[in-house]
């Protein structure tokens, strides 16, 4: 099994009992048949990947909490998988296909080199193919590099502890791991890592993250192109919509 020292270091961050770990590597077949969708699919899975390995099963009988069952999910067992990428590899897509293949709910980390990563993503019955899973909303990652992260990853990594999560069902432990994740982004934004006390705020800061995104991206591009105009008052126009959206960041950024 390839595993640098960040990865190791990430993996003994959750303090999973050795009755969880299964260390076995998972053979790209799996993949191909189970998670391309396309022709370069199936080139990114043989050519970028190095290797795929199924560290650990959460389920019941090895970390002793219970499955989750409603209409549209089934929490039967949660895989833990190392995926190591080779240089050049489509890293996002890749991260996608492997967390759309595996029939179970995945805490994924993925290793290349630089940055080291962290995904999840909730899954449900498809309302289409009987039988079959698929993903339910937005994948959530992390990543980081230690030199930028420093003053915060030593929280992060003692709250990702099993012991540290919701055992109510699999489905909240889950999401509780999740939730870790939000608060590292979230840290980042306010310079203090800090967990959600409930749900509620949980939620609450998910959708003022993923707001914070979006105007960051819209300050980025109006700085643009106020950047390269020339007219002056389509600059002051600019300018002006420019400190509207700023503002309201601000005010979000209150929330988290």
């Amino acid at each position: 099994m390839i595993m640098n020292s960040d990865s190791h270091d990430l993996i003994t961050a959750f303090d999973l009992p050795e009755s969880c770990m299964v260390n076995q590597r998972v053979p790209k077949k799996l993949l191909l048949e189970n998670g391309a969708v396309t022709a370069a699919d199936k080139r990114s899975i043989n050519e970028g990947i190095e290797e795929l390995v199924w560290l650990a099963a959460l389920k019941p009988e090895t970390i002793g909490v219970a499955v989750y069952r409603d209409d549209t999910h089934e929490y039967l067992e949660i895989a833990v998988l190392l995926l190591t990428l080779r240089a050049g590899a489509r890293t996002n897509r890749l991260v996608e296909l492997v967390h759309r293949a595996i029939p179970y709910p995945v805490l994924l980390l993925t290793d290349l080199v630089v940055p080291l990563s962290l995904s999840v993503a909730h899954k449900r019955w498809s309302q289409s193919e009987a039988g079959k899973m698929v993903l339910d909303g937005d994948m959530v990652s992390v990543e980081w590099q230690e030199e930028f992260d420093a003053d915060v990853l030593a929280d992060f990594r003692k709250s990702l502890a099993l012991g540290c999560q919701p055992r109510t069902n699999l489905q909240a432990l889950y999401q509780g791991w999740l939730d870790t994740m939000v608060a590292l982004n979230v840290a980042r934004v306010t310079g203090g890592f800090v967990q959600a006390g409930t749900a509620d705020y949980a939620a609450l800061r998910r959708d003022a993250l993923r707001e914070c995104g979006t105007l960051q991206e819209e300050i980025v591009r109006l700085r643009s192109v106020a950047a390269k105009e020339r007219q002056m008052p389509r600059q002051v126009e600019l300018n002006l919509e420019l400190k509207r959206i700023e503002a309201q960041l601000a005010i979000i950024k209150q929330k988290l």
